[in-house]
């Protein structure tokens, strides 16, 4: 045992630790209110003030559902990840909130966010809740092979056996269905067609989901990576499918889907990899107010 632990090694991912954080200082509208409102992105010590897009790609592998909105000159900021105090150094709190845009004393647009956090890029400034994908980049390059995420954590999950649907306008109940926080990891191997079209196979899956509260910390939790196609095996679970909703730049600069043709091989290697840790698992706007989730040390295991 003591030879087999010697043989694995923990790489942290950077800024993983979550020790380090820019802050930006956003002044919304004053026809919203005009209030002073604060973005956390995990990435270089930094304040940055003014209503301006940030440059994830220059900056940090990471990327959250915190982002600097302007919509019919309406400038809007949003924020559920953000630092907290953990022992002497720090980790990262993420909840499941509602944005809302008030106008002259009446709500007017009501959106809810899941705190959320992956590797790669949000496109600012958000223009719109029409399409919430459009400017997001999942993923970055990647071309090893690491047998497992690992990180500690700790959670706070409603127990409701339904979900919320607060789009922008309106709002729908879904029965059901419980909202779960959850990590995963897709290891693809992508290619560009001559139109533009983002092609992948997965080569490596890890998922799971958080369902019930864990009130003190797991430190280092194992979250196994498997390889190839696993649709025959006793860890695959439906929510492990190929295509979800992640898109990526192309080379054009367009953002695009990232269509799964099917499963690598397990010798295959990966071009590029998504991580996502989120307090929330069932897409834009659906969730349960008041989950959260806690995470600190992320790190690959080679």
């Amino acid at each position: 045992m003591s030879l087999a632990s010697f043989a694995q090694t923990l790489e942290p991912i950077k800024y993983g630790d979550f020790e380090s954080w820019t802050t930006r200082e956003i002044e919304e509208s004053g026809i919203i209110g005009g209030k002073t409102k604060l973005l956390y992105v995990v990435g270089p010590q930094a304040y940055i003030k003014g209503n301006k897009p940030y440059n994830y790609k220059a900056n940090t592998p990471w990327t959250m559902s915190n982002a600097y909105a302007k919509v019919a000159g309406i400038h809007k900021g949003s924020n559920t990840v953000q630092p907290e105090k953990r022992g002497n150094g720090r980790c990262a709190r993420l909840d499941t909130k509602m944005e809302d845009v008030t106008v002259l004393g009446f709500i007017d647009i009501s959106v809810l966010v899941s705190g959320s956090m992956f590797l790669g890029q949000t496109i600012e400034p958000i223009t719109g809740t029409g399409d919430p994908y459009k400017n997001l980049n999942f993923g970055m390059p990647f071309t090893r092979k690491p047998k497992a995420l690992v990180l500690d954590y700790k959670c706070r999950i409603s127990k409701n056996n339904y979900v919320m649907k607060y789009p922008g306008v309106g709002s729908k109940r879904i029965d059901g269905i419980q909202d779960k926080a959850e990590f995963f990891v897709y290891l693809q191997k992508r290619w560009e067609d001559a139109d533009g079209n983002i092609h992948a196979l997965r080569i490596g899956t890890a998922r799971e989901q958080l369902s019930h509260d864990v009130n003190e910390w797991v430190n280092g939790h194992r979250v196994e990576i498997h390889y190839g196609d696993i649709t025959k095996t006793s860890y695959y679970k439906k929510f492990m499918h190929l295509n979800g909703p992640y898109r990526a730049m192309n080379s054009k600069g367009k953002i695009v889907p990232i269509i799964e043709e099917g499963w690598g091989s397990p010798d295959d290697t990966p071009t590029h990899v998504i991580l996502m840790i989120t307090a929330g698992n069932q897409g834009a706007f659906i969730g349960t107010i008041g989950n959260t989730l806690w995470v600190d040390n992320v790190c690959w295991e080679f």
